[in-house]
């Protein structure tokens, strides 16, 4: 976000790095330290060694439901059938720790999904996202790693990943050499959500990061659908607790189609310019002072927070902008803002 912020704001690459210590001083920070032109260039060669390609937010193959989001990643590392962006997906998620008849029922569903040339989307992941990559191979499958693009996580799933590589395509957003941490994997999610016109969880136990890609899907305005498990195993709680909030409710590919055919990609998207005018009446440092005041250890939605403050938006923006780039801000899911300590 803070990179499209700042395109936005400043027009070019080149204008926005050179407003970025100001704007961290304003934050109340330090700059924060600027990738070089070495070391970008030594990026670029390790990915093309290792076969890779860079997808760059707004231009080429970069995919387009995935450019709607607020938080589309700037730079996204691919390998494998670029085609396959140019492709309708559906994600399937689920459960770890899955059960033998949801992973098979994730494989058979992820089989058929491709009979209607929908690309699958999940997160090669054990349990459900393997069998969901394992169904689909043949017909086109993507997978959204939570490492760099060289790195094999979890371990077992070595050869499979290497498989998608020839026969599928493997997306990251970290750079090559990046072993998969826990902050890593809510990142992962939003790009597996926000590539795919709908979500389907097959499997997935109450605060499973299952259930944190079907929030992140229903925020972005795609189609959340579930399988409907037995009340008796936990594993099926988080399933059930969607379709009892309203998610589609989901027993074979065709009901996979129908909720997603009518998908005119009806999404959110930041704005394309800020109102420069209308912030003139504000100043700055009293925004800025407005805006901390709102903040506080708990994160808060920046709708609100604009609100709240009554300033304009683009005004409350370039205010949480300069926290951010002086470390001061903690942005969540969500489109969700926290004060953050220098």
């Amino acid at each position: 976000m803070t990179y499209r912020q700042l395109i936005v704001r400043f027009g070019t690459p080149a204008a926005a790095l050179a407003a970025v210590p100001d704007l961290a001083r304003r934050g109340g920070g330090r700059a924060p330290a600027l990738c070089t032109r070495d070391a970008a260039e030594r990026e670029i060669a390790q990915v093309e060694k290792l076969g890779g390609k860079f997808l760059v937010l707004g231009q080429g193959l970069y995919p387009r439901l995935l450019s709607e989001l607020e938080d589309a990643p700037p730079l996204l590392i691919a390998k494998g059938d670029l085609s396959l962006l140019d492709r309708e997906s559906v994600s399937i998620v689920g459960a770890r720790n899955a059960s033998a008849a949801a992973c098979r029922f994730a494989r058979g569903l992820a089989h058929d999904l491709g009979q209607h040339e929908l690309a699958v989307v999940s997160g090669l992941a054990r349990g459900i996202d393997s069998a969901a990559h394992d169904g689909a191979v043949e017909m086109g499958t993507i997978a959204v790693i939570a490492g760099g693009i060289d790195i094999f996580y979890p371990p077992e799933n070595k050869d499979r990943q290497q498989a998608l590589y020839e026969r599928g395509l493997v997306l990251a957003e970290m750079p090559p050499g990046t072993e998969p941490r826990a902050r890593h994997f809510p990142y992962r999610n939003r790009i597996i959500a926000g590539l795919s016109a709908g979500t389907v969880v097959v499997e997935a136990a109450p605060r499973s990061g299952s259930l944190i890609t079907a929030r992140l899907a229903a925020e972005a305005g795609r189609e959340v659908m579930a399988v409907p498990g037995s009340p008796l195993d936990p594993r099926a709680q988080g399933c059930n607790q969607l379709i009892r909030d309203g998610a589609t409710l989901v027993q074979n590919a065709a009901d996979v189609v129908e909720a997603i055919r009518p998908f005119q990609s009806q999404v959110r998207s930041a704005p394309s310019s800020y109102d420069h005018a209308s912030d003139e009446a504000f100043d700055g440092e009293d925004v800025l002072r407005a805006v901390e005041d709102l903040l506080g250890p708990s994160p808060a939605p920046v709708d609100e927070i604009i609100r709240l403050s009554g300033a304009p938006a683009g005004a409350v923006l370039m205010a949480l902008l300069e926290l951010d780039l002086g470390g001061r801000l903690d942005r969540h899911a969500g489109n969700k803002v926290s004060l953050g300590t220098a």
